[in-house]
């Protein structure tokens, strides 16, 4: 007599369940979720995106071995003039509020020139890490691409390093730490011969 009970509770279970996944697929089917960079998600939405990030990337990073060497000057101006090439169209350089990039992208990159970019964040290993997975993994859907395939790890270091530094920056500071010569502005094969374009 004992097992009706439970097998009216697991038949309740199950057809809450069907009906559940039902309306979740008629709703993803249905096209009503403005999924536009220009509406932002609902705060359960954006609650669930930025939890699963969070822990997502802590999980990731967390057994990545930070060098040593992270703070020497050559790190530095070889992570600057990367950062300001790919990073600094949607990050930003010191003393800029935002680019077009900014206010377009949805979620809104982080604006790492910014103290707060760092103050969150009080263990610098931990941090370490974990910009290092981003700039080599990306994040999906966010427009934060994956530098992995195309930067070997000692490039991606040298990213993390001036990233350590960039919030202290003055403009100027960071103008000078980022120039490049103009041979290594020049793309790859653009100088043959000797003859310059």
């Amino acid at each position: 007599m004992k097992s009706r009970p439970l097998l009216s509770c697991g038949k309740y279970l199950l057809g809450t369940g069907l009906f559940a996944l039902a309306a979740g697929m008629a709703f993803l089917y249905s096209g009503w979720y403005p999924i536009g960079a220009d509406v932002p998600h609902n705060g359960l939405t954006y609650w669930a995106l930025e939890t699963l990030r969070e822990r997502s990337i802590a999980r990731a990073s967390a057994d990545i071995e930070v060098p040593g060497d992270l703070g020497t000057p050559k790190r530095l101006l070889a992570g600057g003039a990367d950062y300001n090439d790919m990073c600094a169209g949607c990050h930003l350089r010191p003393g800029e509020k935002e680019s077009d990039f900014t206010l377009g992208l949805y979620p809104v990159p982080p604006n790492l020139s910014l103290p707060h970019a760092q103050a969150d964040r009080k263990d610098l290993t931990a941090q370490a890490r974990r910009r290092f997975w981003i700039i080599k993994h990306g994040i999906k859907a966010s427009g934060m691409p994956a530098w992995g395939p195309t930067h070997d790890d000692e490039r991606i270091w040298n990213m993390v390093a001036f990233l350590q530094r960039l919030p202290e920056l003055t403009p100027e500071q960071y103008q000078i730490l980022t120039a490049r010569s103009d041979e290594e502005a020049m793309p790859q094969g653009a100088i043959q011969d000797g003859n310059q374009p």
